[in-house]
């Protein structure tokens, strides 16, 4: 339970899926994730710091191999996600075909 508590903070699991491809630094995760709060980015950083998710190198912040594992897990729910999302905008479609 307490790692759904962590992964389920708000922008917890987008900064690891910005990080599944390598380092990136503060500001460069900052510009990816549109809204995020730099207050709230150095929270979630030390969070997922602390819990061994990631770890600070020389390019910025890079996943450790907990958070790789975890990475390989979410993309599932990645691919489901964009199934979804298909389908969200198919049933839009259907249901305006006006402005389709």
């Amino acid at each position: 339970m307490a790692a759904m508590d962590l992964f389920g903070r708000r922008w917890a699991l987008r900064i690891l899926w910005e990080l599944r491809a390598g380092p990136l630094g503060a500001r460069t995760l900052l510009a990816r994730c549109e809204g995020l709060s730099s207050s709230v980015l150095y929270q979630r950083l030390r969070e997922l710091t602390t819990n061994g998710i990631i770890a600070p190198s020389a390019n910025g912040y890079e996943l450790t191999r907990l958070g790789a594992a975890l990475s390989h897990a979410l993309q599932p729910l990645n691919e489901w996600a964009i199934t979804w999302a298909q389908a969200q905008a198919q049933e839009q479609n259907d249901q305006n075909p006006a402005e389709a």
